[in-house]
């Protein structure tokens, strides 16, 4: 589950300008730091926001278990996306 005090690491990536700003802009809009736009766009497109979502809604289920049968979803979905 996301914790927000989690060690970060450094990184440096190149993005279309017009993207970049838009995402400042979207952040400064929320009272965002832009790392934080950009950590909760990947994990949202890595699937990890509904890795959370299910242990928030299913805390009785085994994490082992649910990990498993999201990531099998996950593969599956973006094998059918391509």
């Amino acid at each position: 589950m996301y914790n927000p005090s989690m060690a970060k690491a450094k990184t440096t990536v190149y993005v279309d300008e017009d993207v970049l700003r838009a995402a400042r802009v979207w952040a400064a809009r929320k009272d965002m730091r832009d790392s934080e736009l950009f950590e909760q766009a990947l994990r949202s497109f890595l699937g990890f926001d509904l890795l959370d979502r299910i242990a928030q809604r299913n805390a009785d289920v085994d994490p082992d278990l649910a990990d498993s049968v999201v990531a099998e979803e996950i593969s599956a979905h973006r094998r059918h996306s391509r």
